[in-house]
């Protein structure tokens, strides 16, 4: 995972770069979040962003699912990881969470 210029990467991936949401300070709720994690669970998380990165899709509603307007949801039971897609600025399709 690498951070420059407030992104914090938490996978590249063929179909999509999945980005931690920072704020203009560079602080990021939700990776401080999943850093605290047991290792089991960061795992787990880490599992779907992969998938979705490799794979631009996940068919498990259990495991990721749209929650509303353009809110979509990682779920690794028990958490889980609001995020949004976007495009337009960079050259890749990112997620952020």
């Amino acid at each position: 995972m690498t951070n420059q210029h407030h992104e914090i990467v938490a996978y590249q991936g063929p179909c999509f770069t999945i980005e931690w949401y920072c704020d203009v300070r560079g602080d990021s709720e939700a990776f401080d979040y999943y850093r605290s994690l047991p290792a089991e669970r960061r795992r787990k998380a880490l599992t779907l962003l992969r998938h979705m990165g490799d794979m631009g899709k996940i068919f498990d509603k259990t495991k990721f699912r749209h929650e509303s307007d353009q809110v979509y949801a990682f779920k690794p039971q028990p958490d889980r990881f609001l995020c949004f897609f976007f495009s337009g600025k960079k050259n890749h399709h990112h997620q952020r969470l």
